[in-house]
Formats: C-alpha cells, sequence, structure tokens
C-alpha cells in the first residue's frame, strides 16, 4: 500500500519551539514561510525523501458526509462519538488492535517497548482471517491515516478516510503524501494563538534541519538512511519554551543569505529510493493539493531556487477561492459534498500534473526588491529586529546576496575560460608555432580578449559588492542606532522629557499667541479711545469757550441789574434775558408789552430787552 517507509521511522521527538516558530512566519494568503531572505515552501519533493509517502497517484478526495455512523459501523464494527460526526476515539481503536492496555514498564526503553507492543498486537490479530483480517487492518490504517498522516487535534481519530479503504486493493494507488501536505499547509495556516500544529510534524522538523542548518536544532545520527527522517535527532533544549521561541526568531532575523540551503538533497543516492524516482514528474511544479474538504495550491513558483534558478519577480497570491480556508469553512461537521464535482477545476489540474516551474531571471535583484515592498518589516519576528519602515536594509540584503551569487557564477566562467586560454597557449607552442598556423594564434587572441572582460566584468562586481557592503553596514548601523534610541529606558526618559517640556513650551507659546491677540484688541480699543477722548476734549474746550462768554454775559447782567435797580426796572429781567431772550421777534412783542403798560405797574411780564453795555444819560427820565 506504500505504507512500508513510513511505517519503519523510528520515534522522533518533537521539537516544539521551531514548529511554533514556523507557524508563526505562515503566511496563509500565499502558502508559504516568510523569512528576510524570501519565500520557502516545504514541497512534494520534500515529502517524499523525508516520509517516504506516495506524492503520486490519485489525488485523495471523494465525498464527505454530515455523519460517518453507518461506514464506521459497517467496516470497523465500531460506533462514532456523536450523531453528527467523523470522529472514533483513539481508545476504542487501539483496544481493537490488542494494544489497549500496554503501557510502557518502569526502566524499559523505546526499543523494548515497541516490540512488546508489537508482539501484543501480532498476537491478538494471529487468530483473525477472512473478512476480520480486513477489518483489523482498516481498524490499523484509520489509526495511522487519521492519527499521523492526517493528525487531528486532541484524541479523537478522524475517520474521514473510511470510504478509501472500502476497497484494500485500491489504498495504494492514492497519493497520502500529498495530503500530508495540504493537510499541514491548512493546519499552519489556522488561528495564530493554537500553539502547535496538527498533522506530521516530524516533517517540518527534518525539512528545517536540512534548508536551516544554522538554527543547529537537529543532530545528525545516522548517515545514508532513507527515507531522511531517519538521519535526525532532535537536539533537546532545557531552556524555558518561550525563551527558545526568542531565540529561534532572532536566529532568523539575522541568517545570512547564503547559509540557507536551497539544494539540499543534491549527491542523494535516488537509484536506491525508487519511490522518489516514482514522484519525480510532479516536482518543480504549481500544484493543487487534495485532502478530502481541504484543497490547497503549492506556489512552486515563489521557491524556484529550490529548482536551481533564479527567483524571478512573481504576483504574490492572494486568497480567492471559497475553499482556501475562509474562516473555518470545510472544517469539522460538513454537508454531504462531492469535491470531485465541487472542485472540478483542481482536480483536473492534478491529473494533468500541474504546471512546470521556469525562470528567464538571471538574478534574484527584482525579487528581493519586490519582496521587501510587499512585506517589509514583517518578515522579521525577533527581539533584535531592525527598525526598517522603509524596507531599506531587507532590500539591501537581498540585492547584496544576488550580486555575490553573480560574481561566484562569474568567477566560475573567469576560471573557465582562463583554462581554456592556457589550454590554447600550450597548443600554440610559442611565436614560430603561431607563425605557422595563423588560425590558432587568432584563437589565442579572441580567448585573451574574452578572459579580459569577464576579468572587467568580475571587478565590477567586485566593486559593486563592496559598494552594497558599505551601504548596508550604514544603513544596519544608522536604524539601529535609532532603534536604541527608542528603545533605551534613559533616551525613553529623555525623550519623554522633551516631549514634556515641548508641550510646556507650546502651551506658553500658545498663551502668549492669545495675550498678543488680546494686546492688540486692546491697541485698537485704546485708539478708539483716544479718539473719543480727543472729541470729549474738542467739546469740554467748546464747553469752556461756551461757559466763559456765559461768565461775561453773567458780569454784563450782573452790571445791567445794578443799573436797572438805579433805574427802576425789575429785577427779573435778567432771569428771562437768560433763558431765551437771544430772538429778536420775541424782544420786540415784549417791548410792545412794555410800551402799553402803564408805568410804574407791577402787573404784566417782567420781561425787557436786553440794555445795551452803557446806558446814556437821562434814560430813566425818559421810559
Amino acid at each position: 500500500m506504500g505504507f512500508g517507509l513510513f511505517l519503519r521511522l523510528e520515534e522522533l521527538a518533537p521539537d516544539v519551539a521551531l514548529i511554533q516558530v514556523l507557524k508563526e512566519r505562515w503566511d496563509p494568503e500565499c502558502h508559504a514561510f516568510l523569512f528576510p531572505w524570501g519565500h520557502m515552501v516545504p514541497t512534494l519533493e520534500d515529502v517524499v525523501r523525508i516520509t517516504g509517502l506516495r506524492v503520486d497517484g490519485q489525488a485523495v478526495t471523494g465525498t464527505t458526509y454530515t455523519s460517518y455512523q453507518e461506514p464506521v459501523e459497517r467496516l470497523l464494527g465500531l460506533a462514532v462519538r456523536g450523531e453528527r460526526s467523523s470522529l472514533v476515539r483513539r481508545t476504542v481503536l487501539q483496544a481493537s488492535l490488542g494494544v489497549a492496555s500496554a503501557h510502557r514498564q518502569t526502566g524499559e526503553g523505546q526499543a523494548e517497548y515497541m516490540d512488546r507492543m508489537t508482539e501484543d498486537a501480532r498476537a491478538a490479530m494471529a487468530e483473525e482471517v477472512g473478512d476480520a483480517a480486513d477489518r483489523d487492518l482498516r481498524w490499523f490504517l484509520t489509526l495511522v491515516i487519521g492519527k499521523l498522516i492526517l493528525g487531528t487535534r486532541g484524541d479523537p481519530v478522524c475517520c474521514r478516510c473510511l470510504p478509501l479503504l472500502e476497497d484494500l486493493s485500491s489504498v495504494g494507488n492514492y497519493a497520502w503524501g500529498a495530503a500530508l501536505l495540504a493537510h499541514l499547509f491548512d493546519s499552519l495556516g489556522t488561528f495564530s494563538r493554537e500553539t502547535g500544529v496538527v498533522g506530521f510534524f516530524p516533517f517540518l522538523q527534518v525539512w528545517a534541519y536540512y534548508h536551516l542548518p544554522s538554527l543547529g536544532r537537529g543532530v545528525a545520527r545516522r548517515r545514508g538512511a532513507v527515507p531522511l527522517l531517519q538521519h535526525w535527532r532532535f537536539f533537546r533544549d532545557e531552556r524555558s519554551l518561550r525563551r527558545q521561541v526568542t531565540l529561534i526568531h532572532d536566529t532568523l532575523d539575522t541568517i545570512p543569505f547564503g547559509h540557507v540551503r536551497w539544494t539540499p538533497y543534491v549527491g542523494e543516492d535516488d537509484a536506491t529510493q525508487p519511490w522518489v524516482e516514482r514522484g519525480r514528474p510532479y516536482f518543480g511544479r504549481d500544484i493543487w493539493l487534495h485532502c478530502f474538504n481541504t484543497v490547497v495550491p503549492l506556489h512552486h513558483r515563489l521557491v524556484a531556487r529550490t529548482l536551481g534558478l533564479h527567483q524571478a519577480v512573481v504576483e504574490f497570491p492572494t486568497r480567492q477561492r471559497a475553499w482556501e480556508r475562509p474562516g473555518r469553512s470545510f472544517r469539522g461537521i460538513q454537508q454531504v459534498t462531492d469535491w470531485t464535482v465541487r472542485v472540478r477545476e483542481q482536480l483536473d489540474d492534478w491529473e494533468r500534473r500541474g504546471k512546470e516551474v521556469v525562470s528567464e531571471a538571471t538574478s534574484d535583484e527584482d525579487y528581493f526588491r519586490a519582496y521587501a515592498r510587499r512585506y517589509g518589516a514583517q518578515v522579521y519576528k525577533g527581539t533584535r529586529r531592525p527598525l526598517d519602515p522603509e524596507e531599506w536594509i531587507s532590500s539591501l540584503e537581498g540585492v547584496l546576496h544576488s550580486t555575490i551569487q553573480q560574481r561566484d557564477d562569474l568567477q566560475a566562467v573567469v576560471d573557465q575560460l582562463r583554462a581554456e586560454l592556457d589550454s590554447a597557449q600550450q597548443m600554440v607552442g610559442g611565436a614560430s608555432s603561431s607563425r605557422e598556423d595563423p588560425g590558432r594564434s587568432v584563437l589565442e587572441g579572441q580567448l585573451a580578449s574574452v578572459v579580459t572582460r569577464a576579468e572587467d566584468a568580475l571587478a565590477q562586481l567586485q566593486e559593486r559588492e563592496r559598494e552594497l557592503r558599505d551601504a548596508l553596514a550604514r544603513t544596519t548601523t544608522l536604524e539601529a542606532e535609532m532603534a536604541e534610541l527608542c528603545l533605551r529606558p534613559e533616551v525613553a526618559e529623555e525623550v519623554a522629557e522633551e516631549a514634556t517640556r515641548w508641550r510646556q513650551e507650546a502651551a506658553e507659546a500658545a498663551r502668549w499667541r492669545q495675550e498678543a491677540a488680546e494686546a492688540a484688541r486692546l491697541r485698537t480699543e485704546a485708539g478708539g479711545l483716544r479718539t473719543q477722548l480727543g472729541e470729549e476734549r474738542h467739546r469740554c474746550d467748546m464747553l469752556r469757550s461756551e461757559m466763559k462768554g456765559l461768565e461775561r454775559a453773567l458780569a454784563l447782567v450782573g452790571r445791567s441789574q445794578s443799573a436797572a435797580s438805579r433805574s427802576g426796572i425789575p429785577s427779573g429781567s435778567a432771569g428771562h434775558y437768560l433763558t431765551g431772550s437771544s430772538g429778536r421777534r420775541r424782544n420786540e412783542e415784549e417791548a410792545r408789552r412794555q410800551e402799553r403798560a402803564p408805568e410804574g405797574s407791577e402787573t404784566g411780564p417782567r420781561v425787557m430787552a436786553p440794555p445795551s453795555p452803557r446806558l446814556p444819560e437821562g434814560t430813566g427820565e425818559s421810559g
């Protein structure tokens, strides 16, 4: 059935910190890890080489049901956990296999424990024949597929694969390795606060051991063993989980781009691994992966460097289709759905073996720039992440790495050309021979010219590399200083004090502006008051003039009263003069009334015309 290699894998202790770090760096939109040096994606080649599971053949798909009670009772003779469920209790399956009560004894090693469990299981199934033997095999396959390959969180075992186990002769035709990868992609894209990954986590660990050796998380234990998972054991770390996660993030943020291994399987003896040769037609291709209701894309074009190619600028994928994990859709209880119909287009893509990845790029520079613009500081997760708001550091690191690759490639070309030139010179054998064979002399001159041009180009690349290193060092130093100024406590206090002082000065300046506006208003009002004061002063001067005139008039009246008292004129006529004797007509009327009144009479009005300043002599007698 194709599970032989997988079932021979030995125990690999879980590296929980590494799995958690990889989960935090997973981008569910493009189904890839985001690192400072670009995208990284586990591929079908990784699956078949590390686990030995088949990645070619029929897609693991079919119909999902609301309840699996009927097939579980018919094929396994068991019961599901609920009326609408696809889960079976693990202990029930183990009991069916005769290993439910096999607990590890004190002082018993892992090998002894596994041998004892194997003997117990064989003893329990030795007497089974026919349909009973088939049922035992389905129990075992349900446990292996539902708990290891397509593992679920918690104790229960998912039995969605059970319809594919009805015909045991066809079980080996399915691409269980591709289903493992699809299930793993789906698990990595779950809510970030969910720690751990369901599925076959040892695959991710060994994948990281091969591609990111600078992490130092794995220890080689058995060279030459296949599948490659047998090469490694986990290097146990006694530090706390949080501390380990922080250190791994810090290391990933600072790994030199050149230390990432894009083609770690070069040199492997594929002749001894027929399962690798069988899956090779599916390597290096963009393809849709199927695992029942989980249908996810493998964007191999994002990691063309795993094929020995330069990475071209490509459109970074986004989630567009309904089955690409929109929330928790297609997880848990389902309606009856035939996925061979619902995702027919993606299933046809699998049957056509997807689309081959090609790249005509001559360097990775454009990709690094586009990657830095798209993700920026999102690719840094550690505590020492650089302050890179404009993505300068990421872009410069990528361009520098691409330049180093170009330099190495050109250096190889120059070395080859030099070797050919030396060979041509030896063939010519001196000036005399050159004269005898002009063609060889021309060839030697052409080779020398090509070598000179190649050496000039190499020198330019080396100069550019030095300039990029200097620019990267300056930019990194500047950003680090900026980050230190922002993060140091004493500097933060100084910045806070300066900000407080600045706010106080700003408030003081605002108060000054208000006072200046008030002063301007007061100056305007003062100008208006000065104008009014001038007008009042003018009126006061006019009143003083009038008062002086009145005083003179009173003086004249006083003199006229004294004169009137001597001449017999009533004294009341002075008051009438002050109140309204200035009109000529009124004076004339008063004069006429006085003429009609008898001399010395006390009746009638006492108003008289104003006297002249000096009365002529004899007036009293004539009046």
